[in-house]
C-alpha cells in the first residue's frame, strides 16, 4: 500500500509528521501554525526573544517587541499547541547587531534583516528544529519553495504577490536549509492570510505589518551606532569627486550612496548649482565622495560571500537582478568567478548601487541566489565604493 504524499511533502500522514513552525507574533507566521494544526500536523511553535523588552512593548510594528511573544503565546495558548520561547540575545547581537554597526562604519549600508535570516533564524533555529526531531521547519514568509519534477530539487520561487515577495531578504538560504523549510503563504495574498487569521480567531489577526527594524527604534539607525561605538561620529571632509574639500561631515554613519538631502554643501560649488549626490564613502580616510547624479551610474556590480542556489555552472548567464529590495529587477550578465564571488554586467547602468546591499539574482521567477555588493564601477569614479 503506497502511503499519499502530505501537503509538506512526507510520505506520512500529518500527524505523524512533526513541523517547527518558527513565530514572531505576527499574522503571517501565526495563521502558518494555525492552518498546519488544522491540518493534523504536529506542530511546535517557537519564538525568538531576541531584543528589546520592556520599551519594544510600547512601540508596535516592532517584530521582536515583547508584546510579539505574548501574542506567538496566546495563538499556541488558544489553538492548543506546545510554544517555546528561546532567549538567543547574544546570538542576534554577535550575528546581527555587531554586524550592523560594523557595516556601517566601514561605509557601507546593511541589511539586518537578510543577516537575521542567514543566521539566527535559518542557522540556530534550524537546528534547534532538527534537535526536536522535526521533519521541517515552516515560516510565514511570502516566498515558493517549489520542487523541481525533473530533478528533484527544491527550488527558491518568488511569492505570487509581488508586493509581498520577500525573495529579496532570503537569498542567502542555502540548499540544505531550502530542503528543510517549507512556506505555505508563498502562493497567497496578503488579504487571503487577513481572512484565515479572522477564520481563526487569532488575536493579532488586525495586526499591522511589522516596518521598523527591531532594535532600531524610530527608524534612528545612528544612535544605535552610536550607542554600542561611541567613537564614530568622527568628523571628517565632504569631497567633491574633481578633489576639490567641499564641506566638513560630523560622521561617515549619517550618509548613504545616493543621498541627496541633508549634506550641508552650501551654494556656488558647482556652475549650473546642480544638487550633489553621495557619490562613495571613503570609511579608511574618513571621506564622504559627491558629485553629480550621472557619478551614480554603475555598470559593473562586484559580489563577494555569494550563495548559488541550483547547479548552472555557465561561465555567463542572463539573469534579472535586484539590487535594493524596492526595486523591480532589471537584466544583467552574471560572471561566477567562484563559489562565493561573482561580478554582473549590467544591460543599462543604475544608480545608487550601496556596497553593503545584496544583489539578488533571478531566472524569471527563481531566486539562483545572489551576495552582497563589494563595490561597484561607474562612468565617472572607476571603482567607487
Amino acid at each position: 500500500m503506497t502511503t499519499e504524499i502530505n501537503s509538506l511533502g512526507f510520505a506520512k500522514a500529518p500527524k505523524d509528521t512533526r513541523v517547527v513552525v518558527a513565530m514572531s507574533g505576527g499574522v503571517d507566521s501565526s495563521v502558518t501554525a494555525a492552518l498546519l494544526h488544522e491540518e493534523g500536523y504536529d506542530v511546535i511553535g517557537v519564538t525568538l526573544q531576541l531584543y528589546d523588552y520592556g520599551a519594544a512593548i510600547e512601540r508596535k510594528g516592532a517584530c521582536c517587541a515583547g508584546q510579539d511573544i505574548y501574542d506567538a503565546k496566546r495563538v499556541a495558548e488558544e489553538l492548543g499547541f506546545p510554544h517555546y520561547v528561546l532567549d538567543y540575545e547574544d546570538n542576534f547581537k554577535d550575528s546581527v547587531i555587531d554586524d550592523f554597526v560594523e557595516t556601517y562604519l566601514q561605509g557601507q549600508t546593511p541589511i539586518p534583516c537578510v543577516k537575521c535570516n542567514q543566521t539566527v533564524k535559518f542557522r540556530d533555529l534550524l537546528k534547534v528544529a532538527k534537535d526536536l526531531n522535526a521533519d521541517c521547519m515552516a515560516t510565514g514568509h511570502y516566498i515558493q519553495r517549489v520542487v523541481n519534477e525533473k530533478t528533484g530539487q527544491s527550488e527558491l520561487h518568488r511569492a505570487i504577490d509581488p508586493t509581498k515577495d520577500q525573495s529579496y531578504f532570503l537569498f542567502a538560504t542555502t540548499q540544505e536549509q531550502l530542503d528543510f523549510l517549507r512556506f505555505p503563504l508563498g502562493g497567497w495574498t496578503k488579504d487571503i492570510t487577513r481572512e484565515h487569521a479572522l477564520r481563526f480567531g487569532l488575536v493579532n489577526a488586525d495586526k499591522p505589518d511589522s516596518q521598523d527594524i527591531c532594535f532600531v527604534p524610530n527608524g534612528d539607525y545612528a544612535s544605535v551606532v552610536k550607542k554600542i561605538r561611541p567613537d564614530a561620529e568622527n568628523s571628517g571632509n565632504i569631497v567633491h569627486i574633481d578633489g576639490r574639500v567641499v564641506g566638513q561631515h560630523n560622521g561617515i554613519i549619517h550618509y548613504t550612496i545616493g543621498q541627496r538631502k541633508g549634506l550641508g554643501i552650501g551654494g556656488g560649488v558647482s556652475e549650473d548649482n546642480s544638487p550633489f549626490y553621495v557619490i562613495a564613502i571613503n570609511a579608511d580616510e574618513n571621506k564622504v565622495i559627491v558629485g553629480p547624479k550621472e557619478a551614480l551610474a554603475c555598470d559593473t556590480v562586484y559580489l563577494d560571500q555569494a550563495n548559488w542556489l541550483g547547479n548552472d555552472n555557465r561561465e555567463n548567464l542572463k539573469v534579472s537582478v535586484k539590487l535594493r529590495s524596492v526595486m523591480r529587477p532589471v537584466e544583467a550578465t552574471l560572471y561566477k568567478e567562484s563559489d562565493t564571488s561573482g561580478r554582473l554586467v549590467l544591460d543599462s547602468p543604475q544608480y545608487g548601487i550601496a556596497a553593503g546591499q545584496a544583489a539578488v539574482i533571478y531566472d524569471n521567477n527563481r531566486v539562483l541566489g545572489g551576495g552582497w555588493i563589494k563595490h561597484a564601477r561607474n562612468k565617472v569614479l572607476k571603482d567607487a565604493a
